[in-house]
């Protein structure tokens, strides 16, 4: 065995509290080093009377490391425990001071999990899990009320630009809601709807005003209302990390100066305010002048964002706030911010955009999710950029999935393409079976899904501007087929409960292929994906339990031969079985 692989920590990913009553713990091994791994777990006040051994099974793996897992329910919320670790007829354990060869003789030096904490267990929302999201962009999805029309609109359907507006507005939302019902979406996340000077709002001005391009706080409170109705919740963008240039407290800085009374709301590095060779004199997003970073450590500004995250959810009944940049806030504002949430509705869901290893942001005390641009990267280089093969695609998802607590993992915001991507379609080289392959992924792997706007009746575009063009509700112009293959996949994702929080299993990845095949499974219920991202058709064979299966998606029953399944799968292919 290769000793220096071997990994635990008793916190984080590698031990948590899953619910109120189970614990779950993971080990990390050199892949296909380790034959068998055993729990040595007891109460710490009574180890001699309690202590058993419990096998582990072998969770998932990466390029490098396979992982252990196993769920616990200590009697009384508390244990020690160690890891017997095998290899042919090589024995060592793993204790909280390091490796042993010889079985420890008490539990003083093993790993400690001092008490199941009820307040302590990290509990995203529990609708979430069963939640498909529908992004909106409101300024390009549906012009519902001309006489709100920023000055200078144009056509409906033009070719967008950084600068130029056509008048979408929360009354076109309200006008299509009958869309996102018959697609089959329960939730909607909003691209910035305050008032600001940009067609993408992310340069706030007023943090207690709807936009009046777009609307009015009461078109909002209708929108929330009307969407309730019909079971769809809803999330808006919170833009904490920074403000626009037109926000009355920077405006008043710009005037005063150091002598503002909110000269303390900015992170000013040198007086007055200025932009020297490109770089303001003040932080900012990025080196962006007009969106001047907030101190969130001073505690007026804390008071005033915590209000707005408080009122816009007494007041309108969101259902829940994304987090713009946020990694770039400080730990403790995020702190104070979940408290306030969590007070004002229990079951709001906080989702942070970051784009990067976000441990420290899913403990529990902050976030529920981020936005999960990991997968996002994983499935699209698979699908429709063909940059990696099965057998990476798998290492990658492994990798992602060990990297946080189960819980997390459930209430990940899965995309595949936002307002600041290239559209999913144009990704794909405009080949709509590579689209619907990445989809099918998309909502049958953990997490919840997202679509964009527009995706699902085939709109194109490049990089921002060209992501956020204008919805087309001309049906002679839509993708109906491709609105079908979307309805489809969202109704087996709500119909399976495997599909959303089942077990995964590997059946098929190898390097240098572009097939494979994994098993969602939950209860009775036992599912498989099988896909091929290969430019020519190919087959694949899978030893399978079971006899009888179901192609889900053609209706077509096939038989399993003496255990082996045979898929014809065509290039860029896919089957989604449901075992009989």
């Amino acid at each position: 065995m290769l000793l220096e692989a071997i990994y635990h920590r008793p916190k984080s990913n590698w031990a948590y509290a899953y619910d109120e009553r189970t614990i779950h713990l993971r080990l990390r091994t050199k892949r296909d080093d380790v034959e068998r791994v055993a729990l040595i777990v007891g109460d710490k006040y009574a180890w001699d009377r309690t202590v058993e051994e419990i096998p582990m099974a072998k969770w998932i793996s990466d390029k490098l490391f396979d992982y252990w897992h196993i769920e616990v329910q200590p009697p009384l919320r508390r244990m020690k425990y160690a890891f017997r670790l095998e290899a042919g007829e090589e024995a060592v354990w793993l204790i909280e001071t390091g490796i042993l060869n010889e079985e420890p003789k008490d539990s003083i030096k093993m790993f400690d999990f001092p008490f199941l904490n009820p307040v302590d267990v990290f509990t995203p929302p529990a609708w979430i899990k069963d939640a498909i999201f529908y992004q909106i962009f409101p300024e390009r999805f549906a012009n519902g009320d001309p006489a709100n029309d920023p000055e200078g609109v144009e056509p409906w359907g033009g070719e967008p630009t950084p600068k130029n507006y056509f008048g979408g507005d929360l009354q076109g939302v309200i006008d299509h809601l009958d869309h996102l019902s018959e697609l089959g979406v329960n939730a909607i996340y909003f691209n910035p709807v305050f008032k600001a000077t940009t067609n993408h709002k992310y340069d706030t001005a007023d943090y207690m005003t709807v936009d009046p391009h777009f609307g009015t706080n009461e078109t909002l409170k209708k929108l929330v209302k009307a969407c309730h109705e019909r079971g769809i919740r809803v999330l808006l963008d919170a833009v904490f990390n920074h403000c626009g240039h037109t926000f009355p407290p920077f405006l008043d800085v710009k005037e005063k100066g150091a002598d503002s009374r909110y000269a303390g709301w900015f992170h000013v590095r040198e007086w007055p305010l200025d932009v020297k060779d490109g770089i303001p004199t003040y932080d900012t997003f990025a080196y962006e002048p007009i969106m001047p970073k907030l101190n969130t450590e001073h505690p007026k500004v804390k008071e005033y964002l915590l209000n707005v995250a408080r009122y816009w959810i007494e007041e309108m009944d969101i259902d829940g706030w994304r987090l713009d940049v946020a990694n770039e806030v400080d730990h403790r504002f995020w702190r104070e911010f979940r408290d306030v949430v969590k007070k004002a509705k229990p079951d709001a869901y906080i989702l942070g955009e970051i784009m990067h290893d976000s441990m420290p942001w899913l403990m529990g005390d902050q976030f529920d999710a981020v936005m999960n641009y990991p997968l996002t990267n994983i499935i699209n280089e698979f699908a429709a950029k063909k940059e990696r093969d099965g057998a990476s695609f798998a290492d990658a998802l492994g990798a992602l999935l060990t990297s946080y607590p189960q819980q997390a993992n459930e209430a990940a915001f899965n995309l595949l393409g936002s307002h600041d991507t290239v559209r999913l379609l144009t990704l794909c080289d405009e080949d709509k079976q590579r689209m619907k392959l990445a989809t099918l992924l998309q909502f049958t792997l953990t997490g919840t899904p997202c679509v964009y706007y527009g995706d699902e009746i085939g709109l194109t575009g490049g990089y921002d501007p060209g992501c956020r063009k204008c919805m087309e509700w001309d049906e002679a112009k839509q993708d109906r087929e491709l609105f079908a293959f979307f309805q489809q996949v969202i109704a087996l994702r709500k119909q399976y409960e495997a599909l959303r929080t089942g077990d995964l299993t590997f059946l098929f990845t190898q390097e240098n292929d572009m097939r494979l095949a994994y098993e969602r499974s939950l209860g009775s219920d036992r599912l498989i994906v099988a896909a091929n991202a290969g430019a020519e058709a190919d087959t694949l064979a899978l030893l399978v339990a079971g006899r009888h299966w179901r192609d889900l998606l053609t209706e077509e029953d096939l038989i399993a031969d003496n255990g082996e399944l045979q898929l014809r799968l065509p290039a860029n292919g896919f089957r989604l079985l449901l075992a009989q």
